[in-house]
């Protein structure tokens, strides 16, 4: 298995930066790696839907758990791969700790994780960065 992990402060609420989670289409305006992003219904665990990354094939994903203002995981199959996106949120010192992770295991995860896993760590600052200034900018 291959995991890497991004963290973040943010003076965001809990509530503000679950909102922005939830709202699937527009990742976009958070992600910029992200070109779309759809679900198939509600979202809850075992929901489906669809992403569109930035210099890659559409892929389909699941979501796996669901933690309301707390966590949620996705989760994108690839050839003999898993690629989960876990996405957490804690509260330290009156702050939020918003964590993004990228875990890949499987019998490919050797390439995988140098195809896709290291760009996608590179860019994770930049999109919590973006999470929190927009969450924040919310009124709940």
């Amino acid at each position: 298995m291959w995991a890497k992990e991004v963290s973040i402060k943010s003076n965001a609420s809990k509530e503000q930066i679950w909102k922005l989670w939830e709202d699937v289409p527009n990742w976009y305006t958070w992600d910029d790696q992200v070109l779309s992003s759809s679900l198939n219904g509600d979202f809850k665990i075992g929901q489906t839907g669809e992403l569109v990354p930035k210099g890659g094939p559409k892929s389909q994903f699941e979501i796996i758990e669901v933690s309301p203002n707390k966590s949620f995981t996705n989760r994108s199959k690839l050839p003999l791969t898993i690629m989960d996106f876990i996405h957490e949120m804690k509260e330290k010192e009156g702050q939020i700790i918003i964590t993004h992770k990228v875990q890949i295991s499987g019998m490919l995860t050797f390439l995988f994780s140098r195809l896709i896993g290291n760009k996608l760590i590179e860019e994770l600052p930049k999109a919590l960065n973006e999470l929190s200034n927009k969450a924040q900018l919310q009124k709940i």
